[in-house]
């Protein structure tokens, strides 16, 4: 099995526990800005060990940064912020899995910001795909406890913003990762995604922690007061990321998003025996027709 394979299927199971931490955070304690900032700023020391520790190991020198690196990770590093902040917040309107599949049309968005950064090419499956899983999205973002609303209302309402934006700025994060870590000249995938990865942090915990301590004073400090929590947050953060960032590094974004959708269920199977959450008719034909458009790009991804 291809090892960006692997570190695909391991990146998704990481990212669905520190989703579930954050949901324990914004729930319990923190503003939606302050359980974004917890995911970043203690993934920070975890990455910086992980990636002198592998440098020490592997003898490798440091990547040289090539041509349009810092562009890329800026851009990618406000992306994920953004739409870090987009899940938390739709996790208060929405239940926990049908929050995570409503930000699963990102593998969708990435297809495209793929053909438009990179110049991937989207096949017509992957077309075919996109209105399936629009359509999906749709049935999704009907509240299941607004009834009599007009149609526009019972559509375009906070959940379906949220979550087709979180999918967007997720889609554009990768993308620009990808470019990053293409970027980097010299050393093995895990190196410069490790390089990366640390670049990209620092830069998402010093914009969003000056944001805090200017709009949101005393918050930077309820996030340390949470360091139990904040903690295992960022060290799941950490996991996770390097497995995207080593994916990226190996593979075009949408075949790596394509393979991540196993996120689906791992979620499923948190939400059903762990959260114990329950799910509508429309959610359910909402997430069956993502899944369907996600079998879709994962056909049209799978290299012949």
């Amino acid at each position: 099995m291809p090892f960006w394979i692997i570190a695909s299927v391991f990146a998704a199971f990481m990212q669905n526990l520190r989703f579930i931490l954050q949901r324990q955070l914004k729930v319990t304690t923190l503003s939606t800005g302050g359980a974004t900032w917890a995911r970043f700023a203690f993934a920070v020391p975890f990455v910086a060990l992980a990636l002198v520790a592998y440098k020490t190991v592997s003898g490798q020198g440091w990547p040289s940064i090539g041509s349009g690196y810092l562009q890329y990770i800026v851009a990618g590093a406000l992306a994920q912020m953004l739409a870090t902040a987009c899940v938390v917040a739709l996790f208060a309107r929405r239940n926990f899995y049908v929050g995570i599949t409503l930000k699963k049309s990102e593998v969708i968005l990435t297809a495209l910001v793929g053909f438009v950064v990179l110049g991937e090419a989207v096949s017509a499956p992957v077309l075919l795909a996109i209105a399936v899983g629009f359509a999906g999205v749709l049935a999704l973002s009907d509240p299941p406890q607004e009834t009599g609303l007009p149609w526009t209302a019972r559509v375009f309402n906070s959940a379906s913003g949220y979550g087709l934006a979180s999918g967007l700025l997720f889609g554009v994060s990768a993308v620009c990762y990808r470019g990053a870590t293409l970027a980097l000249e010299g050393g093995d995938a895990p190196l410069r995604a490790a390089f990366a990865l640390l670049a990209a942090t620092i830069v998402q915990t010093l914009v969003l922690g000056l944001y805090l301590a200017s709009r949101e004073r005393g918050e930077i400090m309820r996030v340390l007061a949470s360091w139990r929590i904040s903690g295992l947050t960022g060290l799941t953060s950490m996991l996770g990321s390097l497995g995207w960032f080593t994916a990226f590094a190996l593979q075009t974004a949408a075949y790596v998003k394509a393979v991540g959708q196993i996120e689906l269920v791992f979620t499923f199977l948190f939400s059903a025996f762990w959260l114990r959450e329950k799910t509508s008719r429309n959610e359910v034909i909402g997430i069956a027709l993502i899944l369907i458009s996600i079998c879709l790009v994962f056909w049209a991804a799978w290299p012949g």
